[in-house]
């Protein structure tokens, strides 16, 4: 889904996760070679005394003798003596196409010392940031100016469309059968092969946003590998991938006005209307100037740099600031500075959203009509206009991809043991419900809900309710009493808004240029 998944986070037609076959290759087979461990590239590894080295893996899992690529896999390991060691852990940041090799850096996070118990693993999936080979296919593509999102004349269509089409075209160019085997299933037969290599009877997992649906399908094709789990902002598999996508409009356009809210409550900071819908006309009074007359950036670069305060309430002053800098001054550097780290001006950022699509598109078949697509999307604009047209693009190259799309896996948890839910209530691309449709499939799992939060991927981050519960679980195996019916478990503060006169001081300037979208 949309940068999250999507996730994000964060992403078929009339398919879903819960109405088919599980069909995909597993790799009892396959044998893989004991990784060899050396220094790690990165400055923040090395200072936490983790190692890295590439686990050599089949292309195909069909065919485990033939084709190799190479899976880049770091290790911190356990400080606590041997004796009270709780395995390795493997870490997924979500995506698809986030690079997990850093993950480790969480480690110290985890309350009371107890992530110290585990080897915390991180690993760039297939095709992603340090494994080989690195899929990239237009690192040109999101290059300001780009047209505006909302297709209301046939010309931006039209242009969408090229662009859409041109990019699945380079793709193909660029990585031929690699895009044959770049789904959730191949990822999570990764995940196998490095439980093999690593030794280890079973393995912990933690997954954010995408990462959560990675889990699922791993927990549900290996569940007699699966130890302790935790999923942060947990994918509903039900939306595997087209219809999830559109949810998750509607979900973003209700954490806006969220947003809009909170600024008007902090009008003497921002001075952008006492009511969240004069915030709200004011931005949308602005979007319409830069579609009108693009300067430095136009529609799209603008509605990409507030798609940042839909994520996670720490963005919100940032983006806040950017608003009122550009309503107030006329002043679009701020609203640049944001839009140029989501958008794609990035390192790697070509990386991530050849393997999103790469990932999204294969996974399940996406209806190929376009007239489905303009239906579909024009429905969802009129109820939702902030982000459902530039969600429908950031998707579109999925009318012509050329790899071969797959069915989703049936996710079935009745044989994992134990599994932690994380989310929070109006989170726009997971919300509580998501959660709720997870605990449904695991039977044994309790769900933690930041109660009244629209925040995705929130846990240890300082909420002492939710990490508390997180390093007792680690530690214990112990979850929160799980009640009845269809309701979380433990209900907690939700991640606190920023203090706006305070961070009003920094944000609109080079401090823009911090938030990452794609976490």
């Amino acid at each position: 889904m949309k940068r999250i998944v999507v996730t994000v986070v964060a992403a078929g037609l009339a398919l879903s996760g819960a109405s088919v076959v599980n069909a995909a290759p597993k790799s009892p087979g396959f044998q893989p070679k004991p990784i060899s461990w050396g220094q790690c590239a990165d400055a923040r590894l090395q200072g936490i005394g983790a190692l890295c080295g590439l686990l050599e893996v089949p292309l195909d899992y069909a065919k485990p003798d033939g084709k190799k690529i190479k899976i880049a896999v770091s290790r911190l390991k356990h400080k606590v003596p041997d004796g009270q060691y709780q395995g390795s852990l493997l870490v997924n940041p979500g995506g698809p196409g986030a690079s997990g090799l850093t993950m480790p850096l969480l480690a110290p996070r985890v309350p009371n010392g107890v992530g110290d118990a585990y080897d915390w693993i991180g690993f760039d999936p297939r095709g992603v940031g340090s494994s080989e080979p690195q899929v990239s296919c237009d690192s040109t593509y999101f290059a300001p100016v780009r047209p505006a999102y909302v297709p209301d004349n046939r010309g931006i269509e039209q242009a969408w469309l090229k662009r859409a089409k041109d990019y699945a075209n380079a793709c193909t160019a660029k990585n031929g059968e690699l895009l044959n085997h770049l789904k959730t299933t191949d990822t999570a037969n990764d995940m196998e092969s490095i439980r093999k290599a690593l030794g280890q009877e079973k393995i912990n997992y933690y997954g954010f946003s995408y990462g959560t649906y990675l889990g699922q399908v791993y927990s549900t094709l290996f569940p007699d590998r699966v130890r302790r789990m935790v999923f942060d902002s947990a994918i509903d598999p039900r939306g595997v991938w087209y219809d999830g996508n559109l949810d998750q409009d509607i979900g973003f356009n209700r954490s806006i006005k969220i947003f809009f809210d909170w600024v008007a409550k902090n009008e003497a900071v921002y001075q952008l209307g006492k009511t969240g819908a004069e915030v709200e006309k004011a931005y949308y009074a602005k979007l319409a100037e830069v579609t009108k007359k693009p300067s430095v950036i136009g529609a799209a670069e603008w509605t990409d740099a507030f798609m940042q305060a839909g994520y996670r309430v720490t963005r919100w002053a940032d983006v806040a600031s950017a608003l009122a800098a550009a309503v107030h001054n006329g002043d679009l550097a701020p609203a640049k500075a944001l839009s140029e780290v989501a958008n794609g001006q990035s390192p790697g950022a070509d990386n991530f959203y050849a393997i999103y699509l790469a990932t999204m598109c294969t996974d399940v078949k996406w209806p190929k009509s376009w007239v489905k697509w303009q239906i579909d999307n024009w429905s969802t604009h009129y109820r939702a206009p902030f982000s459902t047209w530039g969600n429908a693009w950031f998707n579109a190259p999925c009318l012509n991809w050329s790899g071969d799309a797959g069915t989703p896996v049936k996710i079935d948890g009745r044989k994992v043991q134990s599994l932690l839910l994380i989310t929070e209530t109006y989170d726009a691309g997971t919300p509580v419900d998501s959660g709720l449709e997870v605990r449904s499939l695991y039977p044994n799992s309790a769900l933690i809900e930041g109660v009244g939060g629209s925040s995705h991927s929130t846990s240890l981050r300082g909420v002492a309710c939710t990490d508390n519960a997180i390093a007792d679980y680690l530690a214990t195996g112990k979850l929160p009493a799980r009640k009845d019916g269809r309701q979380s478990d433990l209900q907690c503060d939700p991640l606190p808004a920023p203090n706006p006169t305070i961070a009003a001081k920094t944000s609109a300037s080079a401090g823009a240029s911090r938030l990452l979208i794609r976490d």
